[in-house]
């Protein structure tokens, strides 16, 4: 059996990651990709006040359980299902469901971090940077922080002041130097995100593009 090609997704919070890994499903299909979200793999907090959690730093890097998306990986990378955790970023908790994910030819692991978890990076074949300016990624927060997860402008700002902007100058930018392939301007270069499409069919001659 062919190993599963690994990619990685990584870039600041509101960089566009999701979008790049939109386009790659689109242009490949569903059916051949896996895609594993570090998000989904946050800490449960429930033993915590909600007092507690409202202080906790989620853009550390032990805020993750990051161990099991690693053996999960494993799993699918030797043709295994996983159960990957659903995440309630409403109340900072682990629900009880899981989401099945099967093994596929594509495995795309996508977040803040994944370049900068050795136990990760070591394991992809194409590791991908967003890079989007910081203006930018922060307004894309605060719409989705507001629409998706109901919380304050104040709040937002105030955490991103305390935790999300120094994590990120000590942990993902640095992690950029990891990367095969940075991609300015975020989400929308369209130039730079079929040069990562090329490179997954070189790689995968036996998937075919849908359009």
């Amino acid at each position: 059996m062919d190993l599963p090609v690994v990619i990685g997704i990584a870039g600041g919070s509101g960089s566009g990651k999701t979008t790049v890994l939109q386009r790659i499903i689109r242009q490949f299909g569903a059916d051949p990709i896996a895609v594993l979200d570090h998000d989904a793999y946050y800490q449960d907090l429930s033993h915590l006040s909600p007092e507690e959690r409202a202080q906790f730093n989620f853009d550390h890097p032990d805020a993750l359980e990051t161990e099991l998306m690693r053996e999960h990986l494993d799993r699918l990378v030797e043709g295994e299902a996983i159960e990957k955790p659903v995440y309630d970023f409403t109340t900072h908790t682990r629900r009880d469901d899981t989401e099945t994910v099967e093994p596929r030819p594509v495995i795309i692991i996508e977040g803040i971090l994944v370049l900068a978890e050795s136990m990760l990076e070591e394991r992809m074949d194409i590791k991908i940077y967003v890079d989007t300016a910081d203006d930018i990624r922060l307004m894309r927060r605060i719409r989705r922080d507001i629409q998706e997860r109901g919380r304050s402008i104040e709040g937002i700002l105030r955490q991103y002041e305390r935790t999300v902007r120094p994590m990120h100058l000590e942990f993902v930018e640095p992690s950029k130097r990891a990367a095969d392939i940075i991609i300015p301007r975020g989400g929308h270069n369209r130039v730079a995100i079929q040069m990562v499409m090329s490179r997954i069919q070189d790689l995968l001659p036996g998937v075919e593009q849908q359009v």
